[in-house]
């Protein structure tokens, strides 16, 4: 079924609805337990009437928790995922994973800020751990047939900045620091992968064609660039074609880069609009939210959803490690 916001919140009441809806979206029929693995052997344990249980101190809580009859540890929906710890409401943990999923643009942390009244830290501390559930897996199958591969540069011009002193700027690629992304498009599925490099080299090709492309398998199209002409950086790939971008070739036959090309104004599109500016310590988590949306783009909001709470188990980020450094 298909859910719009009105209709999500006409259908999360309460609490206990928030818990039952991520319960149904994560294990179905059969709750399992994250501790031990176990399928069939829980009991819910409170509350007892499903809905609601006081605590301790007197005050009501609609906190669902399983027990485990195997290890006999307690657990909820929660446990083990990007939620676990968190004093928000399950509830607006919802909203917030729908809106990053049915927001073509992304969503930044001051919009979340004031339209769920939570605090700057704790909005942006959200969107990371949501970033989180859509970061690909290490070990997902290598892109096989037609794949476009094609090279861009984001940040701002160092001319433009406050206190630019040109003898003193260390530039890195044409005279910017602005950060490289490479991304790879399989041509057949429609998933892109990018990743940040430090400079567009063969070396780092080499790395991310490797870490994602069977080349055995794969016919690579990309610019004239040189990068991909030395090093042997192609030299076990089933074959390569180019369109040459310095005269005007942009489509030749099914070869082109424009596939990658769509990708990138997309991504610049969002991040300077939404987020006016992302730091290249976060940014490989912002290319995994736009890879996922890219890649799930043919897919419902719902669908796109249900996808990403699939994935949010075993990805625990904490405060420390969102804030420290992104990888």
């Amino acid at each position: 079924m298909a859910f719009s916001i009105p209709q999500l919140a006409t259908k999360l009441q309460s609490e206990g609805d928030a818990y039952k809806f991520l319960e149904d979206l994560r294990w179905g029929d059969d709750p399992v337990c994250p501790h031990c693995g176990t399928v069939d052997k829980h009991y819910f344990l409170k509350p007892q009437n499903g809905a609601s249980r006081k605590t301790r101190t007197g005050t009501a809580s609609q906190r669902r928790v399983w027990k485990c009859r195997a290890c006999r540890k307690q657990f909820s929906v929660l446990t083990g995922t990007i939620f676990h710890g968190s004093k928000i409401p399950v509830r607006t943990w919802v909203f917030v994973v729908f809106e990053m999923a049915s927001s073509k643009n992304g969503v930044s942390a001051r919009e979340i800020e004031r339209k769920y009244d939570l605090t700057a830290k704790t909005a942006w501390f959200m969107l990371h751990r949501i970033r989180e559930a859509m970061r690909r897996e290490p070990m997902s199958s290598l892109l096989t047939g037609r794949v476009v591969a094609d090279e861009t540069w984001y940040g701002g011009t160092p001319k433009n900045r406050h206190g630019y002193d040109p003898r003193n700027h260390d530039g890195r690629v044409g005279g910017t620091d602005k950060t490289p992304i490479v991304a790879l498009v399989s041509r057949e599925t429609g998933e892109v992968r990018s990743r940040a490099v430090t400079n567009v080299d063969r070396e780092n090709l080499r790395s991310v064609l490797v870490e994602n492309v069977d080349p055995a398998q794969t016919h690579l199209h990309t610019d004239k660039g040189r990068h991909y002409r030395f090093g042997g950086v192609l030299d076990d790939f089933a074959g390569h074609s180019t369109v040459d971008h310095s005269v005007g070739e942009y489509v030749r036959g099914d070869v082109s880069t424009n596939q990658a090309e769509s990708y990138f104004s997309q991504l610049k599109r969002s991040l300077d609009g939404t987020h006016h500016h992302v730091s290249v310590e976060h940014l490989p988590r912002y290319l995994a939210e736009f890879d996922f949306r890219y890649s799930t783009r043919k897919s419902s909001d719902t669908e796109r959803m249900n996808a990403m709470v699939s994935r949010t188990a075993g990805r625990r980020l904490t405060y420390r490690q969102s804030s420290s450094a992104s990888g």
